[in-house]
C-alpha cells in the first residue's frame, strides 16, 4: 500500500572506530555536506547535521520506503568512502560496525535541531560518553512512562 503522508522523524548518531578523534574542523562542513547529499539522494529529507571529532549527530525525515538500518548502511558506507578516498583524516578511517537511531516526534524537531547545530557548545559541558549515557537513560524512560500509561 502506498503511503500518502508520514511523519518519520529519526535522529542518528554515528561514533568513529574506537571514538577516535579524528574528524578535525577542517573537514567538518565537507563531511556534512557530503552526509546531506546521500540522504538528500535517498529519499529523505536532512534537517540537521553536525560532525564532532569522534561522532556525528544527524536528524532526517525519513521516507517510508527506507528503513532506519537501511538509512544508516548507506550512509556510513558511502560517508566512510568519501572520507578515505579524499583524505579528510589522518590515515584510515571506520565508523564502528552500530549506530544508534532515535525517533523524534514533529513538535521535537525544531529543539532536536537546535541541539545538533549547537553541539560545540554542549561538548563544553559534556564529553560524548555523558551525551550519550543522557540520551539512552532519556530513551528509556520515555519508553517506560509509554508502558507504565503516564
Amino acid at each position: 500500500m502506498k503511503i500518502e503522508y508520514n511523519n518519520l522523524y529519526t535522529h542518528f548518531v554515528f561514533t568513529t572506530l574506537s571514538r577516535q578523534a579524528c574528524i578535525h574542523e577542517a573537514s567538518r562542513e565537507r563531511i556534512e555536506k557530503y552526509i546531506t547529499g546521500i540522504v538528500n539522494n535517498n529519499e529523505c529529507q536532512l534537517y540537521a547535521v553536525y560532525a564532532n571529532p569522534e561522532h556525528v549527530h544527524f536528524l532526517v525525515s525519513r521516507s517510508p520506503g527506507v528503513s532506519e538500518q537501511r538509512l544508516a548502511t548507506i550512509v556510513a558506507e558511502s560517508s566512510q568512502r568519501f572520507i578515505h578516498e579524499n583524505k579528510l583524516v589522518a590515515g584510515s578511517f571506520q565508523w564502528q560496525q552500530s549506530c544508534s537511531a532515535f525517533s523524534v516526534s514533529k513538535s521535537h524537531v525544531n529543539r532536536v535541531c537546535k541541539y545538533i547545530l549547537n553541539q560545540p557548545e554542549h561538548h563544553r559541558k559534556h564529553t560524548f560518553a555523558e551525551e550519550y549515557e543522557e540520551f539512552i537513560k532519556h530513551y528509556q524512560q520515555a519508553i517506560q512512562k509509554g508502558f507504565d500509561g503516564e
